[in-house]
């Protein structure tokens, strides 16, 4: 346990090394006012194209699969067979923090001014779209499926949750910080693929459970990324006249809320 944890620690601070060489060094006062009270002309989603879709839609195919083939269901039973064998005794619950920290890297790293893609008006809007699509998918197959999970605690093993939100939050870091190092994005599947794992070992879920989750979280973060540019271009708009207006959220000392404008 303490081995994976220093490793995944060293691959982060690789990877902090290899942007900071080349990022201007900026008070953290200024980048705070600049990135919360602020918000871009329009929205980045350079890594979010309708083709980018079929990979994490693979994943989910062949957790549902499992429902049907014969052999994807032998393989989640040979699969746990393993675990209980080489790891009977495994219990831990790091599985619970690991799938928070790229959404903290994030955050952080934008802090000490180490800017991502979007601001953080849009960075933080587009992770509560993934999180709604995600929650209320894995919400409604959970009960809609009703599998026992392997070490018979409840009905609700199909999709991993723990991995859906670990995964949503690896792409998360990889669309914001993707372009600025591909350390991030190492940074950020490692602690995704260790959840799922951790999720495996822990008899909590099938490996059917884990691959659909891994593919719902993936999907849900790219899926906002496609959509959230468009919602925001529906409450900014020009009327007949020429007028434009916007209706965007803002966050001003520590108060969520929402602005109007209008440019004659």
């Amino acid at each position: 346990m303490k081995n994976i944890i220093v490793i995944l620690l060293c691959a982060i601070s690789l990877g902090a090394s290899a942007q900071v060489k080349d990022t201007t060094k900026k008070k953290l006062g200024d980048t705070i006012k600049k990135d919360i009270l602020t918000a871009p002309d329009t929205v980045k989603r350079l890594h979010s194209k309708p083709l980018a879709l079929i990979p994490p839609a693979i994943l989910i195919a062949y957790g549902a699969a499992s429902f049907e083939v014969k052999p994807i269901r032998d393989f989640d039973f040979y699969v746990q067979g393993r675990y209980r064998r080489l790891t009977p005794n495994f219990n831990t619950t790091a599985e619970s923090y690991f799938l928070f920290t790229p959404v903290v890297m994030v955050y952080g790293l934008n802090l000490v001014g180490i800017e991502g893609k979007n601001r953080f008006v849009d960075r933080t809007a587009i992770l509560g779209l993934s999180s709604l699509i995600l929650g209320g998918t894995e919400l409604g197959l959970k009960h809609a499926t009703h599998r026992l999970r392997p070490n018979l605690a409840d009905y609700y093993s199909f999709p991993s949750g723990h991995t859906g939100a670990a995964f949503l939050a690896a792409e998360f870091l990889a669309q914001e910080y993707g372009d600025k190092s591909p350390w991030y994005t190492v940074t950020g599947y490692t602690f995704a693929v260790t959840t799922g794992i951790f999720r495996l070992a822990n008899r909590d879920h099938w490996f059917s459970d884990v691959v659909a989750g891994a593919g719902f979280g993936i999907i849900s973060t790219k899926a906002a990324y496609l959509v959230y540019p468009y919602i925001r271009n529906a409450l900014t708009h020009t009327d007949k006249q020429g007028k434009k207006f916007s209706f965007m959220p803002t966050y001003q000392d520590g108060v969520p809320g929402m602005s109007f404008a209008m440019q004659l």
